[in-house]
């Protein structure tokens, strides 16, 4: 049950000179249309194709999905508060945001994993691959993705409501984040510290090293590959899904492992930046 006496947050921004605010402004807004438009044209690509229709190109659809989500659920209100100054959010509000910033993210370390299991069947065994990843297994593989993330978000969205915050309100972030609201709480946040390290192992480290070993076996299996020009394509895609995928796992994996107090937020937003708008826009490069 929710005790606080705080009805809505101050959010500071990425940064308090005015005279950046436009510039940080235009940035945001170009990479956000980007990013937008380009998960937009993966998902219409991949409906409205019927050869799409493939487990390969159903994570990718729905990775985009995710991606939108994460980034629409904190830029436009961000963007919007650049606009009119108007820097406040309802309690309500930053419990939403929170809830499907949590949710985008545990459900996108999740699919990277299910995508290189899912690459790592297709190169490992070809032959085997259309009986293995069938329509049952791309549904229960989504499935799974699906109550993970889902859960992750309420677990942490519903012991963060269970704080109280007295004041002070302000948020020095750009959005609605466990490790900000975590240092405004008035009441003991240990509760919330555990599950947030049991989190960071699971599904951050336990998927990165997971992608990591399917991409492991995914390389043992290109250098049998007897033409250069085949190992070079193979070497090539590769590397930048695990360029991409380490860019996403670093940053969540630093921010989340560290206790509330040690915290340093104008450090901590640029970080922030990368997992929530700079690896959505490079997925649909990248794995498109």
């Amino acid at each position: 049950m929710n005790h606080s006496v705080v009805t809505e947050f101050i959010i500071l921004g990425l940064t308090k000179k005015p005279e950046l605010q436009g510039i940080i402004f235009l940035f945001f807004l170009i990479i956000y249309l980007v990013a937008f438009l380009g998960n937009m044209l993966i998902i219409i690509a991949v409906i409205y194709n019927n050869t799409l229709h493939t487990p390969m190109y159903v994570f990718l659809l729905t990775l985009a999905v995710v991606d939108i989500i994460c980034t629409t659920s904190i830029i436009p209100k961000m963007l919007g508060t650049m606009l009119t100054s108007e820097n406040t959010i309802s309690y309500a509000g930053c419990m939403s945001q929170l809830f499907f910033f949590t949710w985008s993210l545990g459900a996108e370390m999740v699919l990277f994993t299910t995508m290189a299991y899912d690459r790592y069947v297709a190169i490992c065994f070809p032959l085997h691959y259309s009986t293995i990843m069938n329509h049952h297994m791309c549904v229960a593989l989504l499935s799974m993705v699906m109550a993970i993330a889902v859960t992750n978000s309420w677990v942490h969205t519903a012991l963060i409501m269970r704080l109280t915050f007295c004041g002070p309100n302000t948020i020095d972030h750009f959005f609605c984040e466990t490790p900000p609201l975590l240092a405004l709480s008035c009441s003991p946040v240990r509760i919330n510290e555990v599950m947030v390290y049991v989190a960071d192992i699971t599904l951050a480290i336990g998927d990165f090293i997971l992608t990591c070993i399917s991409y492991g076996f995914i390389i043992v299996a290109i250098l049998r590959i007897r033409t250069v020009e085949g190992k070079r394509k193979a070497f090539s895609t590769c590397s930048s899904h695990l360029t991409v995928v380490t860019l996403y796992y670093s940053p969540v994996i630093y921010t989340y492992i560290r206790p509330a107090s040690s915290y340093t937020f104008e450090r901590d937003k640029v970080v922030a930046a990368l997992y929530t708008l700079v690896t959505p826009t490079l997925n649909p490069m990248v794995y498109s």
